[in-house]
């Protein structure tokens, strides 16, 4: 049984990864990088630390990666944050699984000041244990840091009790690392082949999903009957 629940939160709880994307899309435009949105959606999930390097060499980055950061966050918070809405159902989904005794961390990769608008477009101050941001994790995923983090503030519970909920491959990756099974959500866009692929052990629609597979069948969830049997326990981390 599942008594630890680790939430990615951006394209997770909120449905925020098209604005980031754009964001950062128009951000690579302002410093003279013409990059396809596809091409750019397909990195979100990672931090700027990870996703820069894909668009612009080191050389590039060294003259004007933070100004093209400062850029994009400013841009983000005054042009694209209004817009993000959380999912639905989230705050009954949190506050259902609190009732059944699961303890709910939040890791994200964003600043503490989006993390906590988040929180409040969701409703869910108070319904977690635990919460890290951006500052918390020294690199973002695909590398396993801010889940590692999340493990600490929850008092680093046994694996085995412990599940990741993201959207995105390196969601799944990330968890990988700490050979943590990752469920995930098809919310945020990404394909379930490719969900699949990084690793996540069973794919649900929505926080909504979550919820109502919660209510009918507290004790196997999120796995069903089967478990978490399809995993072979000599799989090396990814």
């Amino acid at each position: 049984m599942v008594e630890n629940i680790i939430f990615d939160v951006d394209g997770t709880l909120v449905d925020s990864v098209d604005e980031h994307a754009e964001a950062w899309r128009r951000s690579f435009l302002e410093f003279g990088r013409d990059v396809p949105f596809a091409h750019v959606r397909s990195q979100i999930g990672k931090g700027a630390d990870q996703l820069l390097p894909v668009f612009f060499t080191d050389e590039e980055l060294e003259r004007f990666g933070k100004d093209l950061e400062e850029y994009r966050s400013k841009l983000f918070l005054k042009d694209f944050l209004p817009k993000v809405r959380a999912f639905p159902k989230v705050r009954e989904l949190f506050e259902r699984l609190r009732e059944g005794g699961v303890r709910i961390a939040l890791a994200s990769s964003a600043k503490g000041d989006e993390l906590k608008h988040y929180v409040k477009l969701c409703r869910i101050d108070g319904l977690f244990e635990a919460a890290t941001s951006k500052d918390d994790a020294d690199k973002s995923k695909p590398h396993p840091d801010i889940f590692e983090a999340a493990l600490g503030r929850l008092g680093r519970p046994d694996v085995s009790t412990t599940a990741v909920v993201g959207d995105t491959p390196y969601d799944a990756i990330a968890a990988g690392k700490l050979r943590l099974p990752t469920v995930g959500v098809l919310c945020g866009g990404f394909a379930a082949r490719d969900l699949e692929a990084a690793g996540c052990r069973v794919l649900m629609k929505d926080p909504a999903e979550l919820l109502e597979r919660y209510e009918a069948s507290p004790r196997t969830w999120p796995w069903g009957e089967a478990g978490l049997n399809a995993a072979p326990e000599d799989e090396e981390p990814r």
